[in-house]
Parts: structure tokens; C-alpha cells; sequence
């Protein structure tokens, strides 16, 4: 039987889906169908709080939907891992964020490892994260290349200065490997981990593998605590 995984990019610019989806399916087994796809509705990129609030309702509606066409497992493909809680709730099957699915591959390949993130402003974060998923120990350093989202597609030196950035964080930490801090630097992992000489980890590919994994042993997120189906609840406006 094929296996089916949704990858949820959580915003708005198609030509990153595209992108997102074709590293999660070079990552998936034969038998497994992969679709990437985002809400219709949200931020066009995720940089803030702010944007992953923003993003969760359509992350949401994209489980439900996928609920509902039959899907076995889920990859919410942002780094913040946004509405991955309520995500868990609503779905079936395993769901799993690519900082978490990053991190903790990344902590399997040595005695630590460095992150390589976009902005600064995600740097805490991403070190929040890591405490939450129980890997800060392993976490040796993040360093930000201040490079905007959207601009990963489009500058010509992104990739350059991502590179540097890896460099450094190598030589000031004594990593064993990188974790790229973004689902929009998924294409570069295999070509920055040649030159490095180190894994460098794409969280794409990670949750895909492990959200694969899950489905092969038959497993799925538990239903009889927190992560119960929710009570539905009807949702008004106020009166004016």
C-alpha cells in the first residue's frame, strides 16, 4: 500500500512549495506519494511571532483538508514548527515539524551541532526550541545570515554568505554538523555538506524520513491526553 505524506508550507509563495516539495519527495521511499501544498490565505513569508500566528489558521485547515483526502502523515515545513500542537490534535496520523525532525537528527550525527538560520531576530527561537525538544546540550551555536526569506530565491550571493556562515559556526563551535535553520534553504544541504565536509541537515528531508518512518512501524500520535481530537466548537463574530 502507498503511503501518503502532506508537506504544509505554511506560507504563501508557491514557488517555495515547489521547492519544499521536491526535496521532501528526493527524501521519501518509492512507495511513498508526497504532495506540498499551502493555505490559500496567510503570510507570504515567516519571519515573526506575528507571521506564525498568522499562518496556524490555514495550517490547520490544511490538516482538515488533508484529514478528510485520506493522508497518512503530515510535515509542517517551517522552522518555527508553527501550530504543530493543534496540528497533532486534528490529524490522525504523525505530525511532524522540521526543527524538531532537524535537531534531533542532527544530535544523532555527533556530540553537538550548530544551526545556520536566516534573520537574527529567529535566533531565540530556535534556541527555545531546542530546550523544548530536549537537544540544547547538543546545540552548539546559531548564527543568523541575515538573509530575508524571500531572498534565498532570489539573491545571487545567498548561498555564498550561507556558506561563510556555515564556516564560521564550524570553527567557533566545533560542530559535527549543521542544521539549516530554514525550509527555504532545503535545496542546499547535499552541495554545503560536500564542500563542508560535515552533514549539514535539512529539516525537509528529516521530517519527511521520520513522518515515513512513523507510518512504517505503525505508529501515530496518542489520542487519550493532550493530543485528543479537540471538542468542536462553533465559531462566531461578536455582536456589534
Amino acid at each position: 500500500m502507498t503511503l501518503r505524506i502532506k508537506v504544509i508550507n505554511p506560507n504563501t509563495t508557491a514557488s517555495m512549495t515547489a521547492k519544499i516539495g521536491a526535496c521532501a519527495r528526493a527524501a521519501a521511499g518509492q512507495d511513498v506519494t508526497v504532495d506540498a501544498t499551502n493555505p490559500p490565505y496567510g503570510p507570504v513569508v515567516i519571519e515573526s511571532h506575528a507571521d506564525a500566528a498568522l499562518a496556524v489558521p490555514g495550517i490547520l485547515e490544511e490538516i482538515t483538508a488533508g484529514e478528510a483526502a485520506g493522508y497518512d502523515g503530515y510535515v509542517i515545513a517551517c522552522f518555527g514548527d508553527p501550530g504543530l500542537k493543534a496540528a497533532r490534535e486534528l490529524a490522525r496520523g504523525p505530525v511532524v515539524g522540521i526543527a524538531e525532525a532537524a535537531m534531533r537528527t542532527a544530535a544523532y550525527l555527533g556530540r553537538g551541532f550548530s544551526i545556520v538560520t536566516t534573520l537574527s531576530r529567529t535566533v531565540g527561537q530556535a534556541r527555545d526550541l531546542a530546550a523544548e525538544y530536549g537537544v540544547a546540550t547538543h546545540c552548539l551555536g546559531i548564527h543568523a545570515c541575515e538573509i530575508p526569506v524571500l531572498d534565498l530565491e532570489t539573491d545571487p550571493k545567498a548561498r555564498a554568505v550561507i556558506l561563510g556562515a556555515c564556516e564560521d559556526a564550524l570553527a567557533s563551535d566545533g560542530s559535527d554538523a549543521i542544521v539549516l535553520g530554514c525550509a527555504g534553504m532545503a535545496d542546499l544541504c547535499h552541495d554545503l555538506s560536500a564542500e563542508l565536509g560535515v552533514s549539514v541537515v535539512d529539516g525537509v528531508a528529516a521530517a519527511t524520513a521520520v513522518v515515513e518512518g512513523l507510518l512504517r512501524m505503525r505508529l501515530a500520535t496518542g489520542k487519550l491526553g493532550e493530543y485528543a481530537l479537540p471538542p468542536v466548537r462553533a465559531i462566531s463574530a461578536s455582536a456589534s
